[in-house]
């Protein structure tokens, strides 16, 4: 089960991703950002008052808000960085590197007691790597230093976030996603008022931003909920499989060329994952 939810994550963060970058190549990443998260406020406080969620541990040891919030800054950081890097160029170029953002958790979980047996070692290696190559990294023209960075950033960004999400889970994974997008959204007030603008969206364009926020919360949620359920250093890897969506989307509708490297790395992240399900 908590496999499962992981990739079911994955392909919810690859598709808001790939969505999220194509508008970002028309609208400012941040108003993106800004916008898509305030819609997936709306939607965590609507499925938090429907479960009746809201009353988890908030504050002390094991509590939720601290690691929520955390979690909202350092995601936040790591988003603009990653539709910044999307909107600068092919989406082969960041995806792959912002994916090992799960090395971040999954670190911190084996320092903190967590074991892998050899072969679910294995399978954690050739996913990591086949997610990587499966988003087609376009080191054959050399890397651009701006895109770079921002991948960096966004593997950073992410990364810390996904610790603390991890951490805030164990209390509520529901409330510690929404508590994620209510730091998020002062931030985007903040910056709304501070430009004036709410992105100047078009009508057609506001499915695709509705689309993002609830996936990008959904994807949060079933990432949270599998850390609980079994090792958090699979549930991260498995978790880190979106840039294959994202770069099968952009084949599909953005006509960007797979390269043999990509195919790849989808029989590598494809092995990977089946490693460790079955062990």
């Amino acid at each position: 089960m908590a496999s499962l939810l992981a990739l079911l994550s994955s392909v919810l963060w690859g598709t808001a991703d790939f969505e999220g970058g194509r508008l970002s190549k028309k609208h400012a990443p941040i108003a993106v950002l800004g916008f898509s998260q305030v819609i997936g406020l709306l939607f965590g406080i609507t499925l938090a008052v429907v479960s009746g969620d809201s009353g988890a541990q908030a504050l002390g040891d094991g509590g939720y808000l601290i690691p929520g919030i955390c979690a909202g800054f350092l995601g936040y950081f790591g988003l603009i960085c990653l539709y910044a890097g999307l909107a600068s160029g092919s989406m082969g170029v960041v995806s792959p590197i912002s994916a090992l953002s799960a090395v971040v958790p999954m670190s911190y979980a084996l320092m903190h007691g967590e074991s892998l047996s050899l072969i679910t070692s294995i399978g954690v290696v050739l996913a990591l790597v086949g997610a990587f190559c499966a988003s087609g990294p376009e080191l054959s023209q050399g890397l651009p230093m701006r895109p770079l960075l921002l991948a960096i950033g966004a593997a950073c960004g992410f990364g810390s976030a996904l610790t603390f999400i991890s951490i805030g889970s164990q209390s509520s994974a529901l409330m510690t996603m929404v508590t994620m997008r209510a730091a998020t959204f002062f931030l985007t007030i903040a910056i709304a008022l501070r430009y004036r603008t709410t992105g100047g969206f078009s009508k057609n364009e506001y499915p695709s931003l509705i689309f993002i926020g609830v996936a990008d919360f959904l994807a949060n949620l079933l990432l949270g909920i599998a850390c609980t359920k079994g090792s958090v250093s699979v549930a991260m890897v498995l978790g880190s499989m979106y840039p294959i969506a994202t770069a099968l989307l952009a084949f599909r509708f953005l006509h960007e060329r797979l390269h043999r490297v990509q195919y790849v790395g989808i029989v590598l992240a494809v092995s990977g994952v089946a490693l460790i399900s079955a062990f």
